[in-house]
């Protein structure tokens, strides 16, 4: 399945009434607005409570106290720098930028060395989710305070809400993301990086172990994105989640189901899927620090998904959001089209629109804020 029917094929085929008994599902709204939709089954009278707990779902996964996801694997939005391209350009490849001025500095000595600084894609858009994730949520007080700006109970127009964008624009500007951004897609951007021939990239924890395959063991830095912030999750902390399953409520086998969920729960599928595919168990009884030898994959777990971590805000928007306001305004500022006044503006009026055409699904997504007193 392409990543970008993840959502839509099941909600087509659960109106279809033609939706298979289990679905991967991603966090937060991904899950919600289907189960909003009725789609999806909760999972507190199926599943035991220690399952449903060492899963490490996060509260994202939960809705007027009922569960509708059990985690599986552990995923961290992060990015990874080259030390062979540090090296190559003069710069400490034992020490990742700390600032944003440090970050815009290691970019201008890569770029004079020859160098792409940051290589990333953007035609399918997941990019920009990414750059959002890495980004606002440094200037948010709360992942409430996301909920309120996607429901429009706050404005994206005020000036604390530029800024994501402001810089953005900067890294365009300065001519350090690479030319054809916006023609190739997410991945092919992270192969660029891969093959060594970027400073830079976004990422996501499942392709570190690639990305060391590939460029050499201890050969990709591990770092948060530098950004700064005006809020209080400012700073250099690590955002994180879980991906997951979940159960069709049109399923004629929810008890068998259930029982496919909690075996991959069992302590052998869980030390399975670190043994064979080498990706981290979501699962809170797989102890990390003993079964991992990498030293760059024992800090990812560590410092990421084992550490206290940030809300990933992309989990948070309403679909609409995605694909009509940050989609629009990533592809925009990196054409050099819009300024982060016009960003915020589309921002706002998405918001409005979505607003007036789903009334239902904006009074869920307040219902949601309060109930996970976010």
């Amino acid at each position: 399945m392409d990543t970008d029917v993840v959502v839509s094929q099941f909600q087509t085929a659960s109106a279809a009434n033609d939706a298979p008994d289990v679905i991967f599902l991603w966090n937060g709204s991904y899950c919600m607005e289907s189960v909003w939709m009725g789609y999806v089954e909760p999972l507190n009278e199926l599943i035991p409570e220690n399952i449903r707990a060492a899963s490490n779902h996060t509260i994202l996964s939960t809705y007027q106290d009922k569960l509708y996801r059990l985690g599986f694997y552990a995923l961290a939005s992060l990015w990874s720098y080259g030390k062979d391209v540090f090296d190559k350009s003069g710069l400490n490849a034992d020490e990742s930028p700390k600032t944003w001025d440090d970050f815009l500095n290691a970019c201008d000595k890569i770029k004079t060395a020859g160098y792409l600084p940051i290589s990333g894609g953007l035609r399918d858009g997941f990019w920009g989710g990414w750059w959002l994730t890495n980004t606002l949520v440094h200037d948010l007080d709360s992942a409430g305070e996301a909920l309120d700006l996607f429901v429009g109970d706050l404005d994206w127009r005020e000036a604390k809400y530029l800024d994501h964008w402001a810089k953005l624009q900067q890294l365009q500007q300065a001519g350090f993301l690479n030319e054809d951004m916006l023609s190739i897609d997410l991945y092919p951007g992270i192969e660029v990086f891969m093959s060594g021939n970027s400073g830079f990239t976004a990422m996501v924890s499942t392709m570190v172990p690639e990305s060391l395959r590939l460029l050499g063991p201890g050969k990709a830095g591990l770092m948060v994105l530098p950004y700064g912030g005006q809020g209080a999750f400012a700073g250099l902390k690590p955002i994180a989640d879980t991906q997951g399953w979940g159960i069709s409520s049109q399923s004629n086998n929810k008890e068998v189901a259930a029982d496919f969920l909690s075996f991959l729960h069992s302590e052998e599928r869980v030390n399975a899927l670190w043994e064979g595919p080498k990706q981290f168990p979501a699962n809170s009884n797989w102890d990390g620090e003993k079964a991992i030898e990498d030293p760059t994959l024992k800090q990812l777990w560590s410092e990421w998904t084992n550490a206290d971590f940030l809300p990933w805000i992309e989990v948070l928007m309403p679909v609409m959001f995605w694909s009509e306001a940050m989609f629009v305004n990533a592809q925009k500022t990196v054409s050099g089209e819009w300024t982060p006044e016009q960003c915020a503006e589309n921002s706002y009026q998405v918001t409005q629109k979505w607003q007036k055409q789903s009334p239902d699904m904006v009074e869920h997504y307040r219902i949601w804020k309060e109930d996970l007193a976010l």
